[in-house]
Order: C-alpha cells, then sequence, then structure tokens
C-alpha cells in the first residue's frame, strides 16, 4: 500500500490555520507577535544540527501568521476561515498532488490504490547529562516520529552514538513533549 507522510513544515502551518480559524484580524496580529517572539527566541538559543528545529518550525509558523493578517487585511475578512483563504485551497492541491506523485514512484501500479497517511508528530526532546550544572543550558532536539516512545528511542539512539554529543549512559532525557501538530489533533 502506498505510503504518505506529511513534512513538518505542513504541520506547522496546519497548526497555524486551526489556530487562526475564527479570530479576528486583531487577534491574528497578536498570535504572529507572539510567533516573531518566538523565532527571536529560537536564534539566541543554541543552534539544533538538523530539522526539524525549533527555528525551523517558529518561522514557518511566523509566516504563516503575517501570511493570513495579510490575506484578512487584503480581502478584509473580519473574521479568518480557511474556506475564504485561497492559498489554502491550493496547497492542499499540491498535497493532494505529491501523495499521487509519492504514491506512484513507490509502489508502481499503486495508482489508483487507497494511501496510508502516516500520522507522524514532531516531539521535543529536551536533557542533559547527569552532572550538568545549575543553570547549563537544556540540550534541545526535535524529532519526527509516530509516537512519544518512538522520539524517546530515536534521541536516545542518536546520543548514545560515538562521536555524538554525549556519550553513552552520560545523556538523560528529562521531558519528551508533542509540539506538531497540538496534542489532540491531527490533520
Amino acid at each position: 500500500m502506498p505510503v504518505y507522510e506529511y513534512h513538518p513544515d505542513e504541520l506547522a502551518r496546519l497548526s497555524v490555520l486551526r489556530r487562526a480559524n475564527g479570530l479576528d484580524l486583531e487577534q491574528v496580529r497578536e498570535r504572529g507577535q507572539g510567533a516573531q517572539e518566538r523565532v527571536r527566541l529560537a536564534h539566541i538559543a543554541p543552534a539544533e544540527p538538523r530539522n526539524p528545529s525549533e527555528l525551523g518550525i517558529a518561522s514557518c509558523q511566523s509566516l504563516e501568521w503575517a501570511r493570513i493578517a495579510h490575506v484578512m487585511a487584503e480581502q478584509q475578512m473580519p473574521i479568518y476561515s480557511p474556506d475564504q483563504d485561497p492559498r489554502v485551497a491550493r496547497r492542499e492541491e499540491q498535497r493532494s498532488h505529491r501523495m499521487a506523485t509519492e504514491a506512484a514512484s513507490e509502489e508502481p501500479g499503486s495508482a489508483g490504490l487507497p494511501v496510508e497517511v502516516l500520522r507522524c508528530r514532531v516531539y521535543r526532546i529536551t536533557g542533559g547529562t547527569a552532572n550538568s550544572p545549575a543553570g547549563e543550558q537544556p540540550l534541545i532536539r526535535h524529532i519526527f516520529a509516530a509516537s512519544g516512545a518512538a522520539a524517546f528511542d530515536q534521541a536516545r539512539a542518536m546520543f548514545s552514538r560515538p562521536g555524538s554529543t554525549h556519550h553513552e549512559g552520560e545523556y538523560r532525557i528529562t521531558s519528551v513533549e508533542q509540539v506538531l501538530p497540538e496534542p489532540g489533533e491531527f490533520p
């Protein structure tokens, strides 16, 4: 069966769309300013060596809030509705096309077969060393995985490899938090 997987940037945009639905322009601008602050904080935090990253997620969401505010002002929408946003329909069309293309390239002769949609999420893994001094910045990584347990296992494997930031037994995961999509919702 062909498989489709949402990309983290798609999850970030869809998350913003869900939160923006039903908000007025002032509320959208407020949320956009909050997203810009999140980008600023992500810039000054230690850089993550791979994607998805806090900076990438925050940037994507900030751009989406700004785009929605622009669309609302341009179309004079009193309340935001994704149904009235032409870009939402275009993105969904592109996503459907990508789904069909990826499914067809994955399994020849699979055109027309149902596509399994993988329900992966983005998890923020926080951790440090057992001997971390007070005030030391925690180590944060974002993992794209199907469950919190799978994200935990990926993080543990990533940091126990030879040559990693932390050696076997030194690294301790302190939290695993689902950040995209927000817990309880899925596209």
